[in-house]
């Protein structure tokens, strides 16, 4: 069965809400964005994959102002996944940092329709460090 545009327009809204919940410093609403029992895998930046809401709040805070100040979403896919119903979702982040300097990323996620809609259970952040996938 093909996924419904109700459902990829809602998992798009999810993409986006990330960048402006914090942006606001609005942490305290990532349940809204992600499961409770999410892996929010950033080994790519040489850190250990962050395991529930807590980890994910705690590691933002602790960047402090390293943090960007703006994360956009951009370039969204999103396919299916037979096996459980749940969708993989692939998409562009663009983050700038208070100086004006930028940087950007892929995420590779896993949404599953929870009890509230659509939330990430596994996000993958990789760095983007080289133009052409580095080939």
């Amino acid at each position: 069965m093909a996924l419904a545009a109700e459902d990829r327009t809602a998992i798009a809204e999810l993409l986006a809400l990330h960048g402006h919940l914090f942006d606001e410093g609005e942490l305290h609403r990532l349940d809204e964005l992600f499961t409770a029992d999410v892996v929010y895998d950033v080994s790519d930046f040489g850190q250990p994959p962050l395991k529930g809401l807590r980890a994910i709040r705690e590691a933002a805070y602790a960047l402090g102002e390293a943090i960007p100040v703006g994360h956009h979403v951009t370039n969204i896919v999103l396919a299916e996944l037979p096996a459980d119903g749940g969708v993989h979702a692939r998409s562009k982040g663009i983050g700038v940092n208070a100086d004006g300097t930028c940087g950007t990323v892929t995420y590779e996620d896993t949404v599953v329709r929870a009890a509230d809609g659509w939330r990430i259970s596994h996000r993958k952040v990789l760095a983007r460090r080289a133009p052409l996938g580095g080939r």
